[in-house]
């Protein structure tokens, strides 16, 4: 009996414990000062909740949302959209920690995807005010709707990680992000959630980054390590060529696929920009282009452009490669999978130089064993199918 009334207490400690912003649902959740709303939804995304209420005669929606900041230091907004279903034209209301460490609320007019800049809103705010504990932003506002009769909105939610001199800092643009909208019944006290194709540009985005990765991430540097070492096993001439023709070649046509996947999602996306990624993307795309038409420009061994073909063909290869690899990495910290898709391309590109260094090392065995017996005639290339050829000339 004792160890039953023991349990039962813990189980109360543990309940009263809980934070009521952190409840599983918005039913549970109470305020200070014993602030009352008509309805409350919780939302599909970010862990938010909202609640509201209505007033149709005097037009007034008074509303409590509720959300987790990305980080401590962070952000959360409620926002209407008068004129569509996301970020872009939204009428927000964020709240924030200002440099005094106090709660605050700014209005603005989200006019882009850039940095935001405080500015008035349509609708009039009245008594926004906004609160932080238990890790849980809370912020309220009652605002005047313009709109009279009007018991539908749509409306934006949103968190953040930082704010940098008084101005929120950009949010993630991870699918639970991306998906943090829907339209408002004020009446009924329904939201639902709008399809506005985040899932889709997630889907893009991963496909996008899919391509690029088996393109310059993995079949590049595995055509230039066959040409480099595979070639100086006399067995494998002329089977190296084409192995090395095929990887190239089919690395080119992927991330060309890749390149345009990643256009279209520039231009579904305006305002967002990833500056470097896109250009080392471009840089990649033009110097590839200029590798494939080496294939075609390539002069016959003992020609006496062929050693300036050289020099052009293995510099713009290596630098696919760096660059190759380094827009990668660039990709995964856009994208921000999951830990282990990040540490499994780590890993591969680890076996993969690993075996380069084994490859090198071998092959500097067998050309000192060359110097030191039978002189052979270095050549770059096919010998009609036959012969042999220096391995360091790649």
């Amino acid at each position: 009996m004792a160890s039953s009334l023991t349990l039962v207490t813990i189980l109360l400690l543990t309940v009263s414990l809980i934070s009521p912003s952190r409840s599983a649902t918005c039913q549970s959740q109470t305020f200070t000062s014993n602030k009352l709303y008509t309805f409350c939804n919780d939302l599909p995304s970010l862990n938010s909740y909202l609640h509201w209420a209505y007033d149709s005669a005097k037009s007034t929606l008074s509303v409590a949302f509720i959300a987790a900041p990305a980080k401590p230091n962070g952000w959360i907004s409620w926002a209407i959209n008068p004129t569509s279903t996301g970020m872009v034209g939204s009428q927000a209301l964020i709240a924030f920690k200002d440099s005094k460490g106090a709660m605050t609320v700014k209005t603005y007019n989200i006019s882009s995807y850039g940095p935001v800049t405080e500015s008035k809103v349509w609708y009039e705010v009245r008594n926004s005010s906004a609160e932080f504990s238990d890790g849980v932003m809370r912020l309220f506002a009652t605002v005047v709707l313009p709109e009279k009769g009007k018991s539908t909105v749509n409306h934006v939610w949103q968190v953040g990680p930082s704010v940098t001199a008084g101005i929120p800092d950009k949010h993630e643009f991870q699918p639970a992000n991306l998906n943090s909208k829907g339209s408002l019944d004020l009446l009924k006290g329904q939201s639902t959630v709008s399809s506005g194709g985040g899932d889709s540009r997630t889907n893009k985005k991963n496909i996008h980054g899919i391509l690029n990765v088996v393109s310059w991430g993995i079949m590049f540097p595995i055509g230039i390590i066959i040409a480099r070492y595979v070639r100086s096993f006399p067995s494998a001439d002329p089977a190296w060529f084409y192995l090395h023709i095929f990887c190239q070649v089919s690395s080119y046509a992927i991330g060309v696929a890749g390149w345009g996947t990643g256009l279209k999602l520039g231009s579904q996306s305006k305002g967002v920009r990833y500056t470097v990624h896109r250009n080392i993307g471009i840089a990649l795309f033009s110097l590839a282009t200029l590798q494939i038409f080496a294939l075609f420009l390539r002069p016959k061994k003992d020609h006496k452009l062929r050693f300036y073909w050289n020099i052009y063909h293995h510099g713009i290869g290596y630098t696919i490669l760096v660059l190759g690899i380094l827009n990668v990495f660039k990709g995964l910290d856009i994208l921000n999978p999951e830990p282990k898709w990040r540490e499994a391309y780590i890993i591969l590109i680890a076996v993969l130089g690993g075996i380069s260094l084994l490859l090198e090392a071998i092959t500097w065995i067998i050309v000192l064993r060359r110097k030191s017996g039978k002189s052979t005639k270095s050549y770059d290339g096919i010998n009609n199918g036959h012969g042999r050829q220096e391995p360091l000339a790649a």
